[in-house]
């Protein structure tokens, strides 16, 4: 009777191994079918190194003895995870080319104590982390709206007080409707460490506050800091902006549309770009409403508010003065698609404008999560250059 039971629990668990290793591979390869699982399909593509022992159980006679068959499609599994680590480094190999080609050559600044990239992918730092320098944040409010107080976090270099540096602006996703000034802070940290004045904002949100709220509050955003310049240690003259997701197409559109000199450059991470374009090309529904985010962004569809879809839309104001623009963009981005990247990169193609996708193919919407991960590394080393080079 116990060695009945016995088998029947090494049954189970091997059903049960072969269905998790079958649903690794399956979130390895396509896009999730539903919003929970794009939760796990991020970390099998961005933490997926993690489970490369996993690939040595065949070998071991009491994992063959508990899983038998069970142990060879987990194997399976766990390759298929690590494929975005072969993937990165294939990219790796054409980066630092496809930015000197795309922004110049340049020459990258020295920090104490914060040295820059040595490369695009760093397989020690997959495991030990990219070093992050502790850097004191201050939380300031930057404008006040019917009782509201925006409010930003600063992130100071050590220099600030022998020269003025760059100003670095962050803005969050959470398709207008949520998240906040702390999401994501590692790279606001990196950047800080390395002379740049890093100002990650908040601002309102829809449906209580559609369009133009945010775009209003990141121009009060960049007003305040430019008032504060001195105080902060702020070059008045150099900024560049960073957007993520929904962030991404507010930072967009300040770039391209305030005419200020002093907006060098803009970082676009898995951004909308033409707003008309999303809502005839939606997301899976079970992933993510894109129709529905739009029109409560927006204040209608496109049908009853067609001229605000326009003014939204950072692909209908290229001119011959926009900024160099980075994108950083998974090419199996479930919420919002690499095309958005890529026919805004054709636009500023058309206009003559400096510009590079950096599409990663295995990657998913909010691919960056994981500093340390394939696609971590190979975006900090880009924003890193790119911002040199915008800022020299």
């Amino acid at each position: 009777m116990f060695d009945r039971s016995r088998r029947g629990g090494r049954l189970i668990l091997r059903v049960l191994t072969g269905v998790v290793s079958g649903l690794i591979g399956y979130l390895a390869l396509f896009r999730p079918p539903a919003f929970p699982l794009w939760y796990v399909r991020l970390g099998v593509t961005e933490w997926g190194y993690w489970l490369a022992p996993l690939l040595l159980l065949p070998l071991l006679r009491p994992a063959r003895r508990l899983l038998g068959w069970a142990t060879w499609p987990l194997s399976g599994a766990v390759l298929l995870a690590l494929a975005p680590l072969v993937q990165a480094q294939l990219l790796a190999r054409t980066l630092p080319e496809r930015l000197t080609s795309a922004f110049g050559a340049v020459e990258m600044p020295t920090t104490p104590g914060a040295p820059i990239r040595p490369a695009p992918l760093v397989a020690a730092d997959l495991f030990r982390g990219i070093a992050l320098p502790n850097i004191a944040v201050e939380h300031l409010v930057y404008a006040e709206r019917n009782d509201q107080a925006l409010a930003l976090d600063l992130y100071r270099p050590p220099n600030t007080e022998t020269s003025p540096s760059p100003l670095v602006l962050v803005i969050h996703g959470g398709s207008w409707q949520s998240g906040n000034s702390m999401v994501l802070p590692e790279l606001n940290r990196y950047l800080a460490a390395r002379g740049y004045v890093v100002a990650a904002i908040n601002y309102r949100f829809a449906p209580q506050h559609p369009f133009p709220a945010a775009s209003d509050d990141v121009q009060a955003a960049l007003a305040f800091l430019k008032q504060h310049a001195s105080e902060f240690g702020i070059d008045p003259a150099r900024t560049a902006l960073i957007g993520r997701s929904a962030g991404a197409q507010l930072a967009l559109l300040a770039a391209y549309t305030l005419d200020d000199p002093a907006i060098r450059g803009v970082v676009s991470f898995y951004g909308p770009t033409d707003m008309n374009w999303g809502y005839d090309h939606p997301a899976n529904p079970a992933v993510i409403d894109t129709t529905g985010v739009l029109e409560s962004y927006l204040g209608g569809t496109p049908a009853q508010v067609p001229q605000t879809y326009e003014l939204a839309s950072p692909i209908n104001v290229v001119n011959p003065t926009t900024p160099p623009t980075l994108f950083i963009h998974g090419a199996k981005d479930e919420m919002v698609f690499l095309e958005n990247s890529e026919r805004l990169a054709a636009r500023l193609a058309e206009a003559g404008r400096p510009h590079l996708v950096l599409a990663l193919p295995w990657a998913s919407h909010a691919a960056d999560a994981n500093l340390n991960g394939p696609s971590g590394q190979l975006s900090v080393y880009a924003i890193e250059r790119f911002l040199a080079a915008v800022f020299r």
